[in-house]
């Protein structure tokens, strides 16, 4: 199997070395300006929100408070408690940052998809290749694969700490990670089922060029997957992801009520801000896969712009800008989950509704391919509704039996 599907690899190998370091650097450079960025327009969004000014004092506009609280934290002291495994908590704040960047580094950010030959192919320096470090043959499996790892830098440093409170918020943050995590990967396999390929480049040519007609109207809708996957796994892709994320009103692992700061309470200085780099790394690398996998990535109509390849890269940023605004605002409108609320979210709700969809969604596909009548489709629709409701009925009613149970056991222990 080729590492990388990239036209820039058939050339030769020290060109294309330098081209591919020079990505590499590129596309790290870019996160770690993103995530200052992200940081200063979360604080200054929320601000407008509740009527204040925000960071106004660092920079015009306080562009740059970012910066200045990263390099106070660089030349704040390292502790390291006494109990504490020291390899191992040491070792997790880049378990954590890592998988961010190498799930980026599959991501297409740009190039011009318009048109019968627009591949996203561009030039750099005479080599031809794609605006994106890799893209691997099995690019959406290197995204689950570096979401997994991401949990161990989470454990690691709760369990290493030799604290209570770090390891509760630890083992939270896991046990929230692994559960979303089922309904995110269900909604990415509703994208699989459609797009029939694992390459995030392919991905995205597919999503090029005419949509369907509306209403009778050619060329008014994008060829996006949101349209034949349908709203339901972009609806759970974007709350899993965000408690993916342990983002508010997901961030149980860090209740400051209950477990103080969470899994990084005994952190500080570089390590700390490892850690937050690595929060808001990954809401831009997740709003970049969103991106790419419902809304087409760099796709985008060339408007009244001439044609090239920063039109895929403008039209990236405003859909990905588009994400972290959301971001934003549910952080800024919703409370925090209590945390039997949001495991019951997540295998009530999300895992059952992603896996219905799922197969509705591959009864579907097989209808296309056996080329089923109308009438066939039809009774498919109605068997499946009929089932999914008996399936709801009979959860809830065994909830809600369990429920009663675990009342009447609290009110004999009590008199």
């Amino acid at each position: 199997m080729m590492f990388a599907q990239d036209p820039l690899y058939a050339g030769d190998w020290l060109g294309d070395a330098l081209i591919t370091g020079l990505k590499v650097l590129v596309a790290f450079a870019f996160l770690l300006v993103a995530v200052m960025l992200n940081i200063w327009f979360l604080r200054k969004v929320i601000s407008d929100f509740q009527n204040r000014i925000g960071p106004n004092t660092a920079g015009r506009w306080g562009i740059l408070q970012s910066l200045a609280d990263g390099i106070k934290l660089f030349f704040k002291e390292d502790l390291i408690p006494d109990n504490s495994d020291r390899f191992a908590f040491k070792l997790a704040p880049y378990l954590s940052l890592v998988p961010a960047f190498l799930v980026f580094a599959i991501i297409p950010i740009g190039g011009d998809f318009n048109g019968d030959d627009g591949d996203g192919v561009v030039s750099i320096f005479g080599h031809d290749t794609l605006l994106q470090v890799a893209d691997p043959p099995v690019g959406v499996l290197w995204f689950l694969a570096m979401s997994s790892l991401a949990i161990y830098g989470v454990m690691l440093a709760g369990w290493s700490s030799g604290s209570k409170y770090p390891l509760i918020g630890s083992v939270r943050a896991s046990a929230q990670m692994v559960s979303y995590e089922a309904a995110l990967g269900l909604a990415l396999a509703s994208v699989l089922l459609v797009s029939g390929t694992l390459s995030t480049h392919a991905m995205v040519i597919d999503q090029s060029g005419e949509g369907p007609a509306f209403l009778g109207i050619e060329n008014i809708l994008p060829a996006w997957y949101l349209l034949p996957v349908g709203i339901v796994p972009f609806v759970v892709f974007i709350i899993a992801g965000t408690a993916e994320l342990n983002h508010p009103p997901f961030d149980l692992v860090e209740a400051e009520q209950e477990i103080v700061g969470g899994f990084h309470t005994e952190y500080s200085s570089i390590r700390f801000a490892l850690f937050f780099l690595a929060e808001f790394m990954n809401q831009i690398t997740m709003g970049a896969l969103l991106v790419t996998l419902f809304l087409g990535g760099p796709n985008g109509p060339a408007l009244f712009f001439p044609e090239g390849w920063w039109i895929g890269v403008f039209w990236f940023f405003v859909k990905l800008m588009g994400f972290l605004f959301l971001l934003v605002w549910v952080r800024a409108t919703l409370p925090r989950f209590r945390y039997d609320q949001l495991m019951d979210f997540g295998w009530k709700l999300l895992i059952p509704l992603s896996l219905g969809w799922f197969i509705l969604l591959a009864f579907i596909q097989i209808g296309r391919d056996e080329d089923w009548s109308t009438a066939q489709f039809v009774g498919l629709g109605v068997g499946l509704a009929a089932a999914f409701v008996a399936l709801a009925g009979m959860l809830t009613l065994a909830i809600r039996n369990a429920r009663n149970e675990r009342i009447e056991e609290m009110e004999d222990a009590h008199g």
